[in-house]
């Protein structure tokens, strides 16, 4: 079927600080946060945890003008190594932790099917959250790590119980 590619210590150690400091909660830059109530647009709305905050980057794919943060530049390095040639969106996702791990639901970043689509997932810090594709396979949260797979992969998050925030960023490109 489709492959599921894993890089760990995937950016320069430099890369990596410059963007988990711009997403952590307590750093200096601050850069903004969203609240969201729901993580999957066709998410069951009783539950308690589905929700999150988001910072959009880059959304060339439902809105104009595209650029949406002055910290979309920063995502570079990552569309640099994964040769990206078209950026179709990036956001920087933040769930709060979870009594017990909570998953989404299985989604596909987009409805439509863009040939050459791929989804990167590049997590900001390491917990015990995950990432789950219907296929049964499950990649851990691991700081520094990217996942790289087609975007016709049905997919789903985990939260975390044993930090504050699950963040990462979710890129969708060509």
């Amino acid at each position: 079927m489709f492959d599921i590619i894993v890089h760990d210590n995937f950016l320069e150690d430099r890369d990596y600080q410059k963007l988990k400091n711009t997403f952590s909660l307590d750093s200096p830059y601050k850069a903004p946060w969203f609240y969201n109530d729901n993580i999957v647009d066709h998410e069951r709305p009783d539950s308690p945890y589905n929700f999150q905050f988001t910072h959009v980057l880059y959304d060339n794919y439902r809105e104009d003008p595209p650029v949406k943060s002055p910290y979309w530049k920063i995502i570079f390095p990552i569309l640099y190594k994964l040769k990206a040639k078209t950026l179709i969106r990036s956001k920087v996702n933040l769930r709060t932790r979870t009594p017990e791990i909570y998953e989404s639901e299985f989604h596909t970043d987009f409805n439509e099917v863009i040939e050459g689509h791929k989804t990167a997932i590049f997590y900001l810090n390491t917990n015990n959250g995950y990432t789950l594709f219907k296929s049964g396979e499950k990649i851990k949260s691991i700081a520094n790590r990217i996942i790289i797979f087609d975007a016709r992969l049905y997919h789903c998050g985990g939260s975390c119980t044993d930090e504050k925030i699950r963040t990462l960023i979710n890129i969708n490109y060509i």
